[in-house]
């Protein structure tokens, strides 16, 4: 039994790790959209959005935010939230909303995993002018509760900071005057 053990210890150790990480899964746009506790003013007109920074997740990899996932999010809390009376995809819009994520601090072990995250906003008018612009500061603690698997509490506690950074977006966005 010892030499079995000893000759095969480390596979089997590598096996259960494996098991029990599991694989990076993206993060689910349905998941970072906004749900802000403040009645939001609306304004009267439209937006185009644009995203960058995201990056796809490798399944080998940590849980990341792609473009096209945060984008899809943004869209759907802007509809949901009628910030802007419509989201129009190219030109034609009122507004360019363009939100630019320039970091995503994730943690690599822990029970409790927060993720920090950072995004550039920068809405312009039709003619190229800058009507606002902001660096927005969220985070997000996922927890045991809220899934055991690491990659899952990974993926929810990045899924909660980009919803919260979408939030407060759109609440400043909300009050500006435009």
């Amino acid at each position: 039994m010892n030499i079995v053990w000893h000759t095969f210890r480390t596979p089997i150790l590598c096996a259960a790790v494996g098991i029990l990480a599991g694989c990076a899964t993206a993060s689910k746009p349905e998941s970072m959209v906004a749900a802000p506790a403040e009645t939001l003013a609306r304004h009267a007109k439209t937006v185009a959005v644009s995203t960058i920074g995201g990056k796809e997740t490798s399944s080998v990899g940590k849980s990341q935010i792609s473009d096209a996932a945060f984008a899809q999010a943004l869209i759907a809390s802007i509809e949901k939230t009628k910030v802007f009376s419509a989201v129009v995809q190219g030109a034609g819009a009122n507004y360019m909303l363009s939100v630019a994520i320039i970091s995503i601090d994730q943690p690599s072990f822990g029970l409790s995993f927060t993720v920090k995250m950072e995004t550039a906003w920068t809405l312009k008018k039709a003619d190229g002018s800058v009507a606002w612009q902001e660096v927005i500061k969220a985070e997000n603690t996922a927890t045991t509760s809220d899934a055991f698997a690491g990659v899952e509490r990974l993926r929810i506690a990045n899924e909660g900071a980009a919803r919260k950074s979408i939030e407060a977006g759109l609440s400043k966005i909300a009050k500006l005057s435009l």
